[in-house]
């Protein structure tokens, strides 16, 4: 999401860097770019005016104009802005101020009460929530499924919640939505749960009988978060879905799924302003862990090409075991890394995501969009690899110099990738061996005087890529650092 719009804003920001001093024309030129580009990213017309102006009133300032780095002061208030229109705010201090994230703040048993239209994702974000809150605030959560109308809905979340670990509200079949509401609160109360999630059901487009099923409901229920669960990818459409369900329902908190998807992310930036109501969490995936909180001030980051370091260190610190990473920093640190580690690094890295979803959250990577993309750089690959090493005896994988022409056709044969795959992946450990080794050699202060050029083929002749000038193979292997189009090659 907001790729296009962000390749878009980096253009108008990066002519702005070449020239240096600005007037008052250069600003209005690139602000009525801005203006086409969030409108072509389906951001809501009053959303964009409102935007442009707050931005225009803070730029054309003579503090700005005369300052040492104008452009950067421009790209600065653009942020600004842009944190305010996704809802978010600053301290006193004009830190950014903490999502506000799930309130859960009320007498136990909690209601939540989940609202959408069909097709939005609104059970799967509802067992996403349940294990959320069992993992992370050690909860004891109940799912109650309301659909009484589609097909096999109730099963779905009874299957979820099997999934996640909670318990979910034994079917009673011919029960009304408030019945079934009513035996989810009584039964709460009785067994002591600290929150409820009642996944009501949803049609194709508003009607009356949805709206006036999902009011009466949350009048007998009275949720202390209504969440309405929007597909990004809908984009206007999610919008004018909110502004409905927040006319006639109320909704304290917006979800928005599917934000990986091929989206524009106007919706986004148009819910706060439209609705009233903040986006509270992210489904990024399908994956019942795929579920993040919305930060504002990471979002515009992202926007702006700044990364978003702190959600990916977070990511991080939630997958990766801390224990194995330090026995594995202590086998480097003595050159001792071999392919059974490798594995074990392929493994944590698959943990945390999409490789394109973890290599946008690093500040600059938009400009390399193209590149990343031939590169091919998908999960697929991260367990072609792990198949390729399980393939290997536990003789192979500790000293991978035995790998021979007639061991590579059997593991290649066993993992059904092919010699060349194989052969791809040991010369990509060797390089990786091959830096530890410079890295043990070099030490601490041999590092701090070379960077990371000390580590290159060469004693740190050009840069990170590999290739001509950078040293062959490079940290993601072949000519420039890049793999060929079409070619396999993960970093």
């Amino acid at each position: 999401m907001f790729e296009a719009l962000s390749g878009k804003l980096n253009g108008v920001f990066d002519r702005l860097r070449r020239r240096g001093a600005l007037g008052e024309n250069d600003v209005a030129e690139a602000l009525r770019e801005v203006r086409i580009a969030l409108l072509e990213a389906d951001v809501a017309l009053p959303v964009v005016k409102d935007l442009v102006a707050k931005v225009r009133e803070r730029a054309v300032g003579q503090e700005v104009l005369r300052a040492v780095a104008p452009a950067q002061q421009v790209v600065k208030i653009v942020h600004d802005c842009l944190v305010e229109a996704l809802g978010g705010s600053v301290d006193a201090e004009g830190e950014p101020k903490a999502a506000p994230g799930l309130d859960l703040n009320a007498p136990a048993p909690v209601p939540i009460l989940m609202v959408g239209l069909q097709g939005s994702g609104k059970t799967t974000t509802s067992g996403k929530i349940a294990l959320r809150l069992r993992e992370k605030q050690k909860k004891k959560v109940l799912l109650a499924s309301l659909d009484v109308h589609r097909p096999a809905a109730q099963l779905q979340l009874e299957t979820l919640a099997r999934q996640t670990g909670v318990t979910s509200l034994p079917i009673v079949p011919g029960q009304t939505p408030l019945e079934i509401a009513a035996r989810a609160m009584e039964t709460a109360r009785r067994e002591l749960y600290d929150v409820v999630v009642l996944d009501t059901a949803g049609r194709l487009a508003i009607d009356e009988a949805l709206m006036a099923e999902v009011a009466e409901v949350k009048r007998f229920a009275n949720p202390h978060e209504t969440l309405l669960v929007v597909d990004a990818m809908t984009g206007q459409d999610a919008v004018v879905t909110a502004r409905a369900f927040q006319e006639k329902v109320g909704v304290t908190g917006i979800v928005m799924t599917r934000i990986d998807g091929d989206a524009r992310g106007g919706a986004a930036l148009s819910m706060r302003s439209v609705t009233g109501a903040p986006i509270k969490l992210l489904g990024a995936g399908e994956k019942l862990d795929a579920l993040e909180d919305f930060h504002p001030d990471r979002i515009a980051g992202r926007i702006l090409g700044m990364g978003d370091i702190v959600s990916l260190v977070e990511r991080a610190a939630e997958t990766i075991d801390r224990e194995d990473a330090e026995k594995l920093a202590a086998k480097m640190a003595k050159g001792q890394f071999d392919l059974d580690d490798y594995a074990k690094q392929l493994k944590q890295i698959g943990k945390m995501g999409s490789l394109s979803g973890i290599l946008g959250m690093l500040p600059g990577v938009g400009k390399l969009k193209a590149q990343i993309e031939d590169a091919n750089l998908d999960n697929t690959i991260l367990k072609r690899h792990t198949a390729i090493i399980a393939s290997m005896t536990p003789k192979e994988r500790r000293s991978p110099d035995i790998i021979k022409a007639s061991r590579k056709r059997r593991i290649a044969a066993g993992s059904g990738a092919t010699v060349q795959e194989v052969n791809r992946l040991l010369k990509q450990f060797d390089d990786m061996s091959a830096m530890m080794k410079r890295m043990t050699k070099l030490g601490q202060k041999g590092l701090m005087r070379g960077g990371l050029g000390a580590l290159l083929p060469g004693g740190g002749r050009g840069g990170l890529g590999g290739g001509p000038g950078g040293g062959p193979g490079g940290l993601l292997g072949g000519p420039g650092g890049m793999p060929p189009k079409g070619g396999r090659r993960p970093f």
